[in-house]
Parts: structure tokens; sequence; C-alpha cells
């Protein structure tokens, strides 16, 4: 028996490693979403009234998610802007929303502030009256009694302004009240009517079926429990919600469980578990298997609790590729990080509209001083130029760090997961000495080639111990160059490394080569990179779409740092990127720019 018991606990700790490195590897397909509509109003400059309703939407979806910071954060971003616009009513709306969440997170004296600021914000009277009565109710949170005459106001208003999701909600609250009062049938009848204006809405019916639940269990009536919630799990099959139908089912299971019925309670449990496992859903077939090997634990069946743990583990990988609620979490988190740099942009192209205005302004109002002040003028603009264009480049720069860094987590985290502590240690220790490098120099445009070729050392060691299977390098270095006082762009040549070992060579099924070399003609510095890959062609017929569009953006982003560099410093700088010919394959790649034997930055 004891025996048995560690089996469990293994496949236990196997099941979550594997869980765990799976979904780091989870990759998403474009999809329209809330995030989307506010990337693209970001992208566009469309008016802040798009992008609130963008705001509005996303925080929406948050609170789906129960993620109440996030949700708080987006609403107060559309509230800003609809401060902007002066429209009182959205502004009211969405100090609402953020009322109740408080509410919920029982922060009731925040809760009441807000319903106070709506009901100030709104014109609508009756709006302003439900908010009013709101926060009266809150005020008198310990008295349920008195509550109530609050809430039967609210109920009525609801009724006339026909806003059913407000009514639900009232009706929910007036059935907590005599639930406090120990009026439990009017408690449920309040939310049967609940049940019956929500129409529909699976999420919503789903909350108020539990509320029910949860009265006759506190009553002691766990067979009406249970039958509550079989209802709840036949609506949400007749909706097709299978996300709902699942959670109602390991609801459905614990009411078994409770009533002593074990054996109901484990056919629910198999149910939840075999519907999660039919439809892709990785996270709640893991919490119905743990849920059914607790239970099988409990009454010392630790055989089925393994051959359910084998099943669910041999199933893992195709369960996990099929996942579309892990691939909409991955893209959700990618789509919120693209908002946070989209906004940093926009605040950055609103101030250099705010100053291009100011200077207008200036401008009309100053005729008299326009020939006195003309040379300034195009010399301050000149320099607002520069340096715009020195922001750019420094975020373009900065663009290439993520990649290279989440890679290398992810290679300490996979030594460290095979217990090679020493490898971990070692890579961890070049990996920060060659991040501390890189952050000294990381607002400089140009650095030392001696700088350059350090960091490329460096960053190919740490690359050929991540892939010691699939090439070697060689590095050479033109012994006339003096390497101290020739200067080079910074971070320019690391990418087209990157590009060759992760897009050519670590495609090869033998071990390949990558040479850097670095020549001079006197006039010229040349840089060739050459690798014996898969080649571009081969690559791209290997990769996934994301990938391809991660190159893409990659190239694309040295492309622009090559144009904003010529323009700011008129350095000349030129790349070629060629696919070999004939029997060999691989890419090669030139970068040329004039010996500059001078600091730039």
């Amino acid at each position: 028996m004891k025996c048995l018991k560690y089996i469990l606990i293994i496949l236990l700790l196997i099941s979550n490693l594997v869980l765990t490195g799976q979904n780091e590897e989870v990759k998403t397909e474009s999809k329209k979403s809330s995030a989307d509509k506010v990337i693209n109003s970001l992208k566009k400059n469309q008016p802040d009234n798009d992008l609130a309703s963008g705001y509005e939407d996303l925080a929406k979806e948050l609170l789906k998610k129960n993620d109440f910071e996030k949700a708080e954060d987006y609403f107060k971003r559309a509230r800003e802007l609809y401060k902007r616009l002066n429209n009182k009513e959205k502004i009211a709306a969405i100090d609402r929303e953020l009322a109740k969440i408080r509410e919920s997170q029982n922060k009731y004296d925040e809760a009441i502030k807000f319903y106070n600021s709506a009901s100030s914000n709104s014109s609508d009277k009756k709006m302003k009256n439900i908010n009013n009565n709101d926060a009266q109710r809150l005020s008198n949170y310990s008295n349920p009694k008195l509550q109530q005459a609050f809430i039967e106001e609210n109920i009525i208003i609801a009724d006339e302004l026909d806003n059913k999701d407000e009514k639900v909600t009232f009706l929910q609250q007036r059935a907590q009240t005599k639930f406090q009062l120990d009026d439990n049938t009017g408690a449920i009848n309040d939310l049967q009517s609940a049940l019956e204006t929500v129409e529909k809405d699976p999420e919503k019916t789903a909350v108020i079926y539990k509320e029910i639940s949860d009265i006759y269990i506190a009553d002691n009536q766990l067979d009406k429990a249970i039958d509550i919630n079989k209802e709840a799990v036949e609506s949400a099959q007749q909706v097709k919600n299978t996300d709902i139908q699942i959670k109602q089912l390991q609801t459905l299971s614990s009411n078994y469980f409770n009533a002593s019925k074990t054996e109901e309670g484990l056919l629910a449990l198999h149910q939840a578990y075999d519907l999660a496992m039919k439809e892709g859903r990785t996270m709640d077939a893991k919490k119905s298997l743990e849920m059914l090997v607790n239970k099988y634990k409990d009454i010392n069946d630790y055989e089925k609790a393994i051959e359910k743990y084998s099943d669910f583990i041999s199933n893992l990988d195709d369960l996990i590729k099929n996942d579309s609620t892990l691939i909409d979490e991955k893209y959700f988190q990618v789509q919120e990080e693209r908002i946070l740099q989209l906004e940093k942009e926009k605040d950055l192209k609103d101030q250099i509209i705010a100053q291009s205005n100011t200077f207008n302004t200036v401008l009309l109002t100053s005729v008299i001083l326009i020939l006195i002040s003309l040379f300034f003028i195009v010399k301050a603009l000149y320099s607002i130029k520069k340096k715009n264009k020195k922001i750019a480049l420094q975020s373009l720069r900065r663009e290439m760090n993520p990649h290279f860094i989440f890679n290398s987590l992810n290679s300490i985290n996979q030594f460290i997961s095979q217990n090679n502590e020493l490898e971990a240690n070692k890579y961890l220790s070049s990996y920060s000495k060659l991040m501390r490098n890189i952050m000294e120099n990381s607002n400089k445009d140009f650095i030392p080639l001696s700088t350059e070729i350090e960091y490329m050392k460096e960053y190919l060691e740490l690359e050929h111990m991540r892939f010691n299977d699939k090439f070697n390098y060689e590095i050479y270095i033109d012994d006339s160059i003096d390497a101290d006082s020739t200067m080079v762009p910074n971070m320019l040549i690391q990418p087209q490394l990157e590009n060759s070992i992760w897009h050519g060579l670590r495609y090869r099924s033998e071990t390949g080569l990558l040479k850097l070399s670095i020549t001079t003609d006197k006039k010229n510095i040349i840089i060739n990179i050459e690798d014996n890959g898969v080649g571009i062609a081969k690559s791209n017929e290997l990769k996934t779409k994301f990938q391809r569009e991660h190159r893409s953006r990659g190239l694309k982003n040295t492309y622009e740092r090559i144009d904003l560099l010529n323009n700011i410093y008129n350095t000349g700088i030129s790349i070629n990127i060629s696919e070999k010919q004939g029997k060999e394959t691989g890419v090669v790649v030139i970068i040329q720019f004039p010996v500059i034997n001078k600091k730039m930055n």
C-alpha cells in the first residue's frame, strides 16, 4: 500500500512538471478580441472615445476571469479618457462598475464613495437614485432589514428602465438579506426570479444556481442542493457551455459527497473529467483529476487513482495542444504587453504633438519675431527631431532583448528541471555577466569593437551551451583593426547570430558551423556572418506562423535601426542577407559601414 502511495505522489509531480512546461510552450494564432480593439485604436490614433470603449470591453473580459486588479486598472484608464471628453454619463457608468468591484471585495467604504460619485456624475434621475440607494444600502450593511428598503426601490426602478442585468443584481442582493434574516424560502424565491430574468446567460445562471445551492446546504437540505445542481448541469448542457457544465459537475460531486453519496459523487467527477478531456480543457481536467484522486485516497482505492493519473498523463500532450483556453490566455497576456508598449509610444507621440501645437501657437502669435527667431527655430526643430529619433532607436534596440532573455531563462529552467545544477550555475553566471554588460551600454548607439566582440563571445558561448550538439562557431578578427578605438553599432551583430542559430543551425540533423569574421579594407569595416544551416526557404517551411512573424519583426527592427543610424549619424551602414546557392545550404549576412574612430553617442 505504501508503494502505491509513493507511485501516486511521483505521478502527481510528473503531471505538474509536464503541464507547467507545456503551458510555457503554447503558441497562439492572431484572433480578434477586446484587446485587439485597444491595440488597433492605439495604432491608428483613433478618437479617445473608441479607445476608452476598448478599455471598458477589456475590463469586462478581465472581470469574467475574476482579475479585479487589472479590471480596475483598465476601467480607470477608460475613466480618464472620458474625463478628458467630459462624458459624465460614461464616467458615472464606470464609477458604478468600480463600486461593484470594491463591494465584491468587501471594501464597503470605497464602494460607497464610487456609488456617490456615480450618482453625482449621472444626469439620469433614475440611475442617480439607484446609485444613491446602493450607497445607502452599504452604509447600513449591518442591518439587513433596513437594506431591503433600498433594494426594493432599486428593483422597481430597474423594471421601469427594463434593465434586466441590474434587476438580477438587486434580486440577488435581496435574497442575501433574506438569508441573513433566516428567511431561506424567500431568499430562494428571489433567486428563482433572478434565474427567470437572466434567461440564457450561462455565466450569471451558474452564479445564481450556486447561491441557491449554498442556501440549501446551509439549511441542511442536501437533497435539494443536489437537485438544483443537477438542474444547473442540464442548463449548461442545453446552452452548450462546456466550461460551466464542468464546474457544475464538480460542484454537484461535492454535494453528493456531503450527502455521503460517494458513488454518485465519483460518477459526477468522472463525467466532469471525461468532458474536460474530450473538449480539450487542460486545467479543468487537472482539477477534476485531483478531486477524484483525493476522494479515492479517502476511500483507500489507490489503484483507481493511479489508473486515472496514467490516463491523464498519456493524453496530456494532445490535450494541451488542442486546448484553446491555454492559447487564449497566452494570447491575452501577449496583447496586454503590446497595449502597454503602444501606450508608451502614444504618450510620446502626444507629447510631440503637444510640443508641436504649442510651437505653432507661438509661431502664429509671433509673426513679428519670425525673421529674428528663424535660426533658433530651425535649430530647435532639428534638435527635437534628432532626440526623437534617438528615442525611437533606443526603443527598437531594447526590443531585441526580451526574446533572448526569455529563451535564456527557459534554458536555465531546463537545466534545473534536469537536475543539472553545474550547467545551470555556469549558464546563469555567463548570462548575468552578459546582461550586466548589455545593460551598462544599453543607452549607447555605438560601442568599441572590443566590447562588442566580448558580447558576441559570451552570447555564442551561451547558445553553444544550449545547443551544444547543433553547431560549433569560429570568430576571426583582422589584426589590422584597433578594436579598442574602432566603434561599431550597438546590438546590430547579435540578432544576425541569433537568426543563424535559431532559424538555421538548430534544424540541422548534424553539427553545423557558424563563422563570424570582422575585416577591413582600410575605409570600411566588413562583418561577415556565415552558417551552413538549412537556409531561409527550408527554415520557413519548418517554422510556425508565429515564428515566421517573429523573425519578420526582427528583420524589420534591424532595417529600421540601420535607417535611423544612417539618418542621425550619416554613417552609411548597409546589410545584405543572402542564401547560399548550389549544393551547400545556409545563409550569408554581410554588414558594412565606414571605419569610425571616435565615440558617436
